[in-house]
């Protein structure tokens, strides 16, 4: 039988039992943030179901890591915490579990309308790196920049590439884009120009939540690796391509990459993934021992994005592609990260890099879309190559199950132009 929530969840909701993602909210009444999971259209706020007392598990009683205003303390804690934190909330929401369902007063202060709350980031985070680990993405990069005949170098089938990006202007879903300032150039010797970047992009991708890391200079066994990924976000790592085209050469993205990344709300955990896991794409030339994993897997999760153009109502689909698309793994990715002797710590961030597919329409980026520019795209009877000021992008993810969904709502983000 399956498993049902006495909270109303409509079908079409990211957000039914079987999820319950964690993300941090204000209300109109509180100055610092709260945990919270989400229920249907409702948050349960973790804080008060831990001053109740009903978090009575082994690692989880008397712990204050619920009553914090990120999810860092909880994040530290581990695997077996974030298992006995999921099996009581799903046992308190269930149809057939009274303590919560049956408790008025409880229930009047635990559950909040989604209507009603300000989304925060839920942890703070000390770290941000952002992989390139989609084999379309590479291939159509490689061949846009340096041609057809050898698009991909050598070494991206050997190691998951990334850099080191910034994390302090990581923002939530619904936070505006301030069009960055760079330096561009043109072609051949002309002088470099200065101004507003010509050609600012979404960058559709996902990012992992890191748990508990790992001391310096200890690394982290790559079929150990799940135990430290917490959960998945949808990103967009946004990006002024010809400020990152003028700039990346000898030593890779920089200004064009550090104004704005934007992530959603809710962290959807692995656990609420694992029945979408499917197989990774075979790997060739197959791994280095310490890439090589026992199991290979990726997940479904369908990914959808879209565009609101300045001043229109309506947004358009330009994009629809998936998770499973990847080529390096999440688990793999964060391997390698470790592989040196660098320490991951509670609430870092990994992003994939830029998630496309093999079809036309599922390229992740309007680099790729537009061929850099070399053709419009057609949106509500306006068209682009690059955003322009107004236009609002809308990332969706979701896992489809049996009769209900794993979603992750939206990732959002405006651009407004620069400030003086």
């Amino acid at each position: 039988m399956a498993l049902k929530s006495f909270i109303h969840v409509h079908p079409d909701s990211h957000f039914p039992i079987q999820n319950l993602p964690y993300g941090a909210f204000k209300t109109h009444s509180t100055t610092l943030p709260r945990l919270g999971v989400a229920i249907g259209d409702y948050v349960l706020d973790l804080s008060e179901i831990a001053k109740s007392g009903l978090f009575n598990s082994p690692l989880l009683a008397g712990s204050d890591c619920f009553l914090q205003p990120t999810l860092n303390k909880f994040l530290a804690m581990g695997r077996p915490a974030w298992k006995e934190a999921r099996d009581t909330l799903q046992k308190l929401l269930s149809s057939t579990e009274p303590a919560l369902r049956d408790n008025m007063e409880l229930r009047q202060k635990a559950l909040v309308p989604m209507s009603e709350v300000e989304m925060v980031l839920p942890m703070e985070i000390g770290d941000y790196t952002d992989f390139f680990s989609s084999m379309h993405h590479a291939k159509n990069c490689g061949t846009i920049f340096i041609g057809p005949k050898n698009p991909i170098s050598p070494n991206w089938f050997r190691l998951p590439i990334a850099y080191h990006g910034r994390a302090s202007s990581v923002v939530i879903s619904g936070t505006d884009i301030i069009r960055p300032r760079g330096q561009g150039h043109r072609t051949g010797n002309s002088t470099p120009y200065f101004g507003p970047s010509l050609k600012l992009d979404f960058e559709l991708e996902m990012a992992t939540i890191v748990g508990p890391g790992n001391e310096l200079g200890k690394t982290i066994d790559v079929n150990d690796a799940a135990d430290h990924i917490f959960g998945v976000v949808l990103m967009n790592d946004w990006s002024a391509r010809d400020i990152q085209a003028w700039e990346y050469v000898p030593l890779g993205p920089f200004l064009g990459k550090s104004f704005g990344t934007t992530i959603s709300p809710w962290i959807v955990t692995l656990d609420a993934l694992q029945p979408f896991a499917c197989d990774a794409p075979k790997q060739d030339p197959p791994p280095l021992p310490y890439l090589a994993e026992k199991i290979s897997k990726n997940y479904d999760i369908a990914l959808e994005v879209q565009i609101k153009p300045s001043g229109q109502k309506d947004s358009s689909v330009v994009t629809r592609s998936n998770l499973k698309n990847l080529y390096w793994t999440l688990t793999q990715q964060l391997a390698h990260h470790t592989i040196n002797g660098c320490n991951l710590r509670p609430g870092d961030l990994l992003g994939t890099g830029t998630i496309s597919g093999p079809e036309p329409d599922s390229l992740g980026c309007l680099l790729e879309l537009t061929w850099n520019g070399q053709k419009s795209l057609l949106l509500n009877g306006t068209t682009r190559k690059f955003l322009e000021d107004g236009d609002e992008v809308i990332f969706t993810g979701c896992c489809k199950g049996d009769g209900y969904n794993v979603g992750f709502g939206t990732c959002t983000g405006k651009v407004v132009p620069p400030r003086d």
